[in-house]
């Protein structure tokens, strides 16, 4: 008469699956599916978890289990007949027992694992529970990294601003002629470069200049006949009353700005 471990691998042999394959489609431990084979039930566990192992893995094999588990119950009363255990790679690992020193430290780790809290052959386990840990971090690394860290920002912030005032140009200050006047701004009295451009105003007009980079207000208010004003060399902006009255000096030529009536213009000779 087959013993218990004997019909479990032959049904098992016969649908061609490995302890392995076995073990992944029951939820039940390889290492418990070879003890069964080899008529080894005591496992670590509880008589109830034993046997429903036994019958989760008989019905998976479609072999009685109800018969099973009688014989089962019939072995308790006695010591089961141990079989040599057929030598099975489980993945990577060798699960034969050959001899009674490794029974009795399998059967050790078997009792020193952790009891499953519930009649379920998988054993689960919270997210990151079995992550390596790494060293620990040194307090001090970490704050000479933060004060590193602040010390790039506070750079940066400076080298930023002194851009930025760089790039800004000649400031201008503002003048007000009456409360019902609009306020005019009125160029610095820094002397233009010898490169800059000058709007000459043939009549009285009244002129607007924008500076196109930034949109920076560089001047807003009338010139009379023959006034003139000097502007940097840059794209600029250009709004008149009427532009007829206006012409652009640049190196001592004079050019028309070639429209007439309230316009805003564009004109550029810093490539010159």
């Amino acid at each position: 008469m087959q013993t218990i471990g004997e019909r479990l691998e032959e049904a098992r042999k016969k649908k061609g699956i490995s302890i392995r394959e076995a073990a992944e489609a029951t939820k039940i431990r390889g290492e418990y599916l070879q003890k069964f084979e080899g008529n080894q039930f005591e496992i670590g566990l509880t008589d109830i978890y034993t046997r429903g192992f036994l019958r989760g893995y008989a019905n998976y094999l479609r072999i009685p289990a109800d018969r099973l588990l009688n014989d089962y119950t019939a072995l308790r009363g006695g010591e089961p007949r141990l079989r040599q255990p057929s030598r099975e790679v489980y993945g990577r690992m060798d699960l034969a027992i050959s001899s009674a020193d490794e029974r009795a430290e399998a059967q050790g780790e078997a009792q020193a694992a952790e009891p499953l809290q519930r009649p379920h052959p998988a054993r689960f386990q919270r997210p990151g529970e079995n992550l390596p840990k790494g060293p620990p971090i040194d307090p001090n690394l970490v704050f000479k990294g933060g004060i590193t860290l602040v010390a790039i920002v506070l750079v940066l912030a400076a080298v930023w601003i002194i851009k930025s005032i760089a790039d800004s140009g000649p400031v201008a200050k503002t003048t007000h002629a009456a409360p019902s006047a609009a306020a005019e701004l009125v160029e610095t009295q820094a002397p233009a470069p010898a490169t800059a451009v000058s709007i000459v105003a043939a009549e009285a007009v009244r002129i607007k200049v924008v500076r196109k980079s930034d949109g920076m207000e560089l001047f807003q208010g009338p010139l009379q006949a023959g006034e003139r004003k000097e502007f940097p060399n840059v794209p600029l902006f250009l709004t008149a009353s009427d532009q007829a009255a206006l012409e652009i000096e640049y190196k001592g030529h004079r050019y028309p700005t070639g429209y007439t009536g309230h316009e805003r213009i564009q004109f550029d000779f810093s490539n010159r």
